[in-house]
């Protein structure tokens, strides 16, 4: 068994959504000397990918994306003794929060989980985060992105007074925003000025690596 197909093998487990196969390919690559830096690009991203297409062809649900996510962070799990010492090459940074007086964070997580397993490094704020919550983030982290979330019509508010807070001490051009949740559309996002509108959580996944890569 090469290289190669011990990466497909992992990648596959993902896609497949087992978690024994996943966690048995990734001891054999490690055995086998395979980089961890590898599985992580190769076997977890790529498996992710597909696992998101399968979603947007309606052949995979909601279940199956946090299935996928979770075996692909327990891959993670596995290899973080062997990466000590090794620079985890992130594509960016996003900060991510459930805006102030929505206390709804299921979405949000998925979409964090996506976003780690596509190598983005992820600053995840919690839910019902106040505006200056976002602005410290963005202050302390730099990220590239900031991610809002709201499920519910009232707090939608909050997403225009964070973009506003933003321009107001300066720190908007410094990133690229993106808005999803329930309750939110593409009007809406564009109706605030935000950069983008995740439908759902592949989506927005792809429009920040679009925004990267």
């Amino acid at each position: 068994m090469d290289k190669t197909d011990i990466l497909n093998y992992i990648r596959d487990s993902i896609v497949n959504l087992d978690f024994e196969k996943s966690k048995e390919f990734t001891k054999i690559a490690l055995e086998n000397k395979v980089d961890p830096q590898e599985i992580i690009l190769k076997s977890i991203a790529e498996g992710m990918e597909i696992v998101g297409k399968k979603f947007e062809a309606s052949e995979y649900f909601l279940s199956e994306l946090i299935v996928a996510g979770e075996i692909g962070k327990e891959i993670t799990q596995i290899l973080q003794p062997y990466l000590k010492g090794a620079e985890v090459k992130k594509i960016g940074k996003v900060v991510i929060g459930t805006v102030s007086g929505d206390l709804h964070d299921i979405g949000k997580n998925i979409v964090s989980m996506m976003l780690e397993a596509s190598e983005f490094e992820v600053v995840d704020l919690g839910a019902d985060v106040p505006v200056e919550s976002f602005l410290e983030a963005v202050k302390r982290e730099k990220p590239q992105v900031v991610a809002m979330s709201a499920l519910l019509t009232v707090t939608m508010v909050e997403m225009k007074n964070v973009i506003e807070a933003l321009k107001k001490t300066g720190l908007r051009d410094r990133v690229k925003v993106i808005i999803g949740g329930a309750a939110v559309t593409e009007e809406f996002a564009k109706s605030i000025g935000a950069d983008g509108y995740g439908a759902n959580a592949v989506q927005g996944v792809r429009i920040c690596k679009g925004w990267i890569t």
